[in-house]
């Protein structure tokens, strides 16, 4: 019944699957993108207009451990907003958080996907980086946002989420401290923009700032007001990024550091926009560096 899928599945396999019976269209990227029910998940990246090095097997896999984790008989994808929230706004029911369990009471992750903010880029630059989260024993949150709105709901989707989680820690098994935000592209905009402002300011809970932010090659360049200090920063970029070159995240990178923020750069050669995880290419393994980073800010555990 909760049989593992393969990149030769198609869409519809997907989507008619059991284990995501109520929530599999969130696993899409909706939006502006339609996908065909026939498409095969080898060829996911033709939904993805302004990603690039998509590795459907990164995708897949993580499909898999969702299914591996309702097959256990845990809940993967939570709402983020109430019923009544979602009658009196029905755009909100496009939201949600896919949940990839790490070690119990282990700080978590929330990762926003980019897409432009007309679609939200999960199997490429959400789940898979989830999983590779879990590899080292954090909990993490895949949101999904949105679209068609510009960042504003957005964000404050990413509020809501983070208000959500945080409310919800015991239940979820996380610690209620030390989570980083991970964005990319059009989601680094929304995590920068957390930890600059705090959730408060987009509508959530107040809340501390994040223990890190995690940005991958996007053009968002506003830092805190003097007195205002952003959270430790990770930040990746592409050399060959043609839609957020990265003398933008540089001019970024260098006014954190003049602030007083702790930042760690890497610039990745040969490689372009929307390059997630960058298996394959000379980006490969920036998330690991990160992951580390995050850790590398934390308290010693008592």
């Amino acid at each position: 019944m909760n049989r593992h899928l393969r990149t030769d599945d198609r869409i519809a396999d997907l989507l008619q699957h059991p284990a995501f019976a109520g929530f599999a269209g969130a696993l899409l990227p909706g939006g502006s993108v339609s996908a065909d029910p026939n498409l095969p998940l080898r060829d996911i990246g033709s939904l993805l207009p302004y990603h690039t090095q998509v590795h459907p097997p990164e995708g897949v896999a993580a499909l898999n451990r969702l299914i591996d984790d309702v097959r256990s008989g845990h809940a993967v994808f939570h709402d983020i907003y109430t019923p009544a929230q979602k009658r009196q706004d029905a755009s909100l029911a496009a939201t949600g958080l896919f949940f990839l369990r790490g070690r119990p009471g282990a700080p978590f992750a929330i990762i926003a996907p980019g897409g432009g903010f007309s679609y939200v880029a999960s199997l490429h630059e959400g789940l898979p980086y989830a999983l590779q989260i879990n590899r080292h024993g954090c909990n993490a949150f895949v949101l999904v946002y949105r679209v068609g709105q510009g960042g504003a709901p957005a964000t404050r989707d990413l509020a809501a989420a983070l208000s959500y989680v945080v409310r919800n820690a015991a239940a979820l098994g996380v610690a209620p401290q030390g989570w980083s935000l991970w964005g990319s592209s059009a989601g680094a905009r929304m995590a920068a923009a957390i930890g600059t402002h705090g959730t408060a300011a987009f509508g959530g809970d107040a809340l501390p700032k994040p223990a890190a932010v995690v940005m991958a090659y996007t053009g968002h360049s506003e830092v805190g007001a003097q007195g205002a200090q952003d959270p430790p920063t990770f930040v990746v970029a592409g050399e060959h990024d043609r839609i957020a070159p990265p003398v933008l995240m540089e001019r970024r990178v260098a006014a954190l550091r003049r602030s007083g923020v702790r930042v760690e750069y890497r610039l990745c050669p040969k490689v372009g926009h929307g390059f997630g995880l960058g298996t394959g290419t000379p980006a490969e393994g920036w998330a690991d560096e990160a992951i580390r980073f995050w850790q590398g800010v934390l308290p010693p555990a008592s």
